[in-house]
């Protein structure tokens, strides 16, 4: 066989029975603490926001807001994305991201951005490799971090068409 035995990375949704998990992720990965309102919008979010498993261990999420436009359409704001660091390079921000991806092309929404600390050269990286790009830099963004800047990136969503059965 050779091969190592891969692990599989599985994605489930934060409900209040699991909330302690997402909690307990930011609070080991993020140097801010986020409020109520934050955890709100992430269960908000409905499937937009995931929990991520390496064996049955949590070891990421990715927690999004969803804001609607007056016409109608949705962008998604990318509240965290992270990643436990013994953990980072196994694909699995690689996972987060690419799910609620595939949700913005399936649904209303015109484009995804978030917010990323200046000097945070390996998220900005990650981020430009499926399509992002600095739109903005906004100073003074944050409140205990030095430096307190952050850059905007966004990402326009294609979306894809829905497949008409028996057309011909």
């Amino acid at each position: 066989m050779g091969a190592g035995r891969e692990v599989a990375i599985s994605l489930d949704g934060v409900r209040d029975k699991n909330m302690m998990q997402l909690k307990k992720i930011n609070t080991a990965i993020f140097p801010v603490r986020y409020n109520d309102k934050y955890y709100t919008d992430a269960i908000a979010s409905g499937d937009f926001t995931r929990l991520a498993y390496y064996s049955d261990i949590c070891v990421g999420s990715i927690a999004c807001r969803l804001e609607k436009k007056e016409s109608g359409a949705v962008r998604v704001y990318i509240m965290t994305l992270g990643v436990l660091a013994p953990y980072r390079g196994l694909g699995t921000g690689t996972k987060l991201l690419n799910h609620v991806l595939d949700l913005c092309a399936k649904q209303n929404v015109i484009d995804i951005y978030l917010h990323v600390h200046t000097i945070n050269e390996e998220a900005i990286n990650f981020y430009k490799k499926f399509g992002f790009e600095v739109t903005d830099k906004i100073s003074n963004y944050y409140t205990n971090i030095t430096p307190p800047d952050c850059f905007v990136l966004t990402k326009v969503i294609t979306q894809t068409k829905k497949q008409t059965v028996g057309a011909v």
